[in-house]
């Protein structure tokens, strides 16, 4: 099945030191538990490594505000050396009843004819950098 990207965001110094922040519409890609504010679910990164992420939204508040805790985000941030400016884009492919998270850390490496090019960070000493 074709993945479903669900968003792609650029880091900032807080998305390093604390938590990432989730845009609200893809909450209906994740299948909280009735009255539940918080989930844990799977994601595979470039390298096919598991990760568990803590997705969690707040109680109160005009809408959710959807974050990954940095309790589960923080080991990925470290293991793939993440830095301001730096992205990542998580998709999600379905299967049946089977979701399917991926996600991608990316950094940007240069411009070429006014697009910015974007390399998995796992590539980059492929690229000298």
């Amino acid at each position: 099945m074709e993945p479903v990207h669900l968003f792609t965001k650029k880091l900032k110094p807080t998305h390093i030191s604390h938590t990432l922040s989730f845009p609200t519409h893809v909450l209906e890609y994740f299948s909280f538990t009735e009255g539940a504010h918080m989930m844990k679910f799977e994601v595979i990164d470039a390298t096919d490594n598991d990760w568990t992420f803590c997705l969690s939204t707040r109680l109160t508040g005009a809408y959710p505000k959807p974050v990954l805790l940095r309790s589960s985000w923080h080991r990925f941030v470290e293991q793939k050396g993440l830095v301001p400016e730096d992205r990542v884009v998580f998709f999600m492919e379905r299967d049946d009843m089977v979701r399917r998270y991926t996600v991608r850390a990316q950094r940007k490496v240069m411009i070429l004819m006014g697009q910015d090019v974007w390399v998995d960070v796992e590539d980059l000493p492929l690229y000298g950098l």
